[in-house]
């Protein structure tokens, strides 16, 4: 996506946010016309059409041919979760996402152990039991599971902020957790979140902190090792270098 269009599509995020949240515009209502947009934005037709279609590939509108476009039911939450709206648009990598939760993230844990409830461990000793009573779970459920597994952490770290910011960032790398799930050893996931629930249960920060670290590493080193199998590295023919005697004759 080019720096112009990316800039165009940000700006009409934002403004479809303002209308949002005055009422001019709810989930499911039909835009104003192209030629209105343009207008308004102080762009041509074309600029806006190519911005529209890129909100649309991201699910914040759709268009019905010869009708017009409208914004999606989910489109208020898609345009509230800026994080979200980034790592479409700007395309933020996997490496960033994981390297931002491994800086955050063990610290989240090292809090949840400190400042746990009751309610707290019960309900991440039932996620981590059911995952590991249930072996034969497909990968998208496994993936889910994960996801709640982690939110419960970042609720007991007693942290709103962190829990809305990661909320958002979890939900963006769970697309990844298919491809760790497919590539990890059998029961490896499984048994670091029962190393990371224990140490929470057992009130043990530096414990709890060190196995989210080495459960985090896990997970980036197979989304690595996906990324080598998806992209294999191109073999390039060596090239022969030229006789010197040609070099030579060329300067």
């Amino acid at each position: 996506m080019s720096v112009r269009k990316r800039d165009l599509t940000h700006t009409l995020v934002a403004g479809f946010q303002e209308m949002i949240s005055r009422g001019e515009l709810q989930p499911g209502q039909k835009l104003p016309p192209e030629r209105e947009l343009a207008r308004q934005f102080g762009v041509n037709r074309a600029s806006i059409r190519q911005a529209l279609k890129a909100l649309d590939v991201m699910g914040i509108v759709f268009q019905r041919a010869g009708d017009g476009t409208y914004l999606t039911q989910d489109a208020s939450t898609t345009l509230g979760a800026p994080l979200d709206f980034l790592i479409l648009v700007d395309g933020i990598t996997f490496q960033e996402l994981f390297e931002a939760r491994r800086i955050v993230e063990p610290e989240l844990a090292a809090r949840a152990a400190q400042r746990r409830t009751d309610d707290d461990v019960a309900d991440l000793a039932k996620a981590v039991a059911l995952m590991k009573d249930n072996p034969q779970m497909g990968t998208e459920e496994v993936a889910e599971q994960d996801l709640h597994f982690h939110e419960i952490i970042w609720r007991a770290s007693g942290n709103r902020v962190c829990q809305r910011m990661f909320s958002s960032l979890h939900r963006a790398i769970s697309r990844s957790l298919n491809v760790t799930t497919l590539l990890r050893e059998e029961g490896a996931p499984t048994s670091e979140h029962e190393r990371i629930f224990l140490a929470i249960q057992a009130a043990d920060a530096e414990g709890a902190r060190s196995s989210m670290i080495e459960h985090l590493r896990r997970g980036e080193s197979s989304i690595l090792r996906a990324t080598r199998i998806a992209c294999p590295p191109v073999e390039v023919a060596p090239v022969e270098a030229a006789p010197v005697e040609a070099a030579q004759a060329t300067v």
